[in-house]
C-alpha cells in the first residue's frame, strides 16, 4: 500500500486563536507549501514545501493522537500555507478513523480535497478562491488590511451559503488602525463578526 506524505513546517497542540471556533483546544497541522504570496503573510517560512520534511500521514496522524486528549471533540486543523496544494484525502480519512473533527483553513485558491467537518475561507487577494470552493464554506474569514476591504469582503459575503458565518479579522500589524474601522463597520452591518487572533494576545502557538 502506498503512504502519502505531507510536508509539515510544524504541528502543535493549542487553542484556535481565529474566527468561530476561538478559544477551543485544537491540533494544528501546518503543511509548507504556498502560491500565493500574501505579503503580510507571518509564515512566510512555510512558503517553500521543498523546505520541510515529509511525514506520512500515519505518523502525522499519531502524534496527533498522543498529544490531544482522548474526547469526543477533537479538533484537528490543517493550515499552511496553502494546504490544498496537497491532496488532503487520505489525511482527512485518517484523523477521521482516529475520532478528529477535521478543520481546513484555506485561501481557496486551490480545488478541494479531503473530507471536512468545517472549512474556513480565508480568500485573498494575491490569488483569488475558485468560485466553486466559496458555497462551500462554513466560515469566511477576512483580513482586514485597510478600509478598501470592506466591499470585497462584501463581495464574497454575497457568494457563501446562507448559513455561512462571516468574520473580519485585523491585520496584526495594522490592528491598532483598522479594528476601530472594523468595529464601527460591524456595527453598520450586524452579520459581520470580529475575529481576533487572541493565540497572539495570550501567548501561545
Amino acid at each position: 500500500m502506498h503512504t502519502q506524505s505531507l510536508p509539515v513546517m510544524e504541528s502543535f497542540y493549542t487553542l484556535q486563536g481565529e474566527g468561530y471556533h476561538s478559544g477551543k483546544a485544537a491540533y494544528f497541522i501546518r503543511l509548507g507549501g504556498c502560491d500565493v504570496g500574501c505579503v503580510w503573510c507571518d509564515v512566510k517560512e512555510s512558503w517553500d514545501a521543498d523546505a520541510h520534511p515529509k511525514i506520512t500521514v500515519e505518523e502525522i496522524v499519531q502524534e496527533a493522537g498522543r498529544q490531544f486528549p482522548a474526547s469526543g471533540s477533537r479538533i484537528a486543523v490543517i493550515t499552511g500555507g496553502e494546504p490544498l496544494m496537497h491532496n488532503l484525502d487520505a489525511l482527512t480519512n485518517e484523523l477521521r478513523k482516529h475520532q478528529f473533527n477535521t478543520h481546513i483553513e484555506t485561501s481557496g485558491a486551490h480545488m478541494l480535497s479531503g473530507a471536512w467537518d468545517w472549512i474556513c475561507l480565508s480568500p485573498k487577494k494575491f490569488k483569488a478562491p475558485l468560485e466553486e470552493i466559496i458555497p462551500l464554506a462554513n466560515e469566511l474569514k477576512v483580513v482586514v488590511f485597510n478600509k478598501y476591504d470592506f466591499n470585497w469582503a462584501e463581495s464574497f459575503a454575497q457568494k457563501v451559503n446562507p448559513n455561512c458565518k462571516l468574520y473580519l479579522q485585523p491585520e496584526w500589524d495594522k490592528k491598532e488602525i483598522v479594528t476601530p474601522l472594523i468595529i464601527d463597520y460591524i456595527k453598520a452591518n450586524p452579520q459581520w463578526n470580529l475575529s481576533l487572533q487572541i493565540h497572539k494576545y495570550i501567548g501561545v502557538p
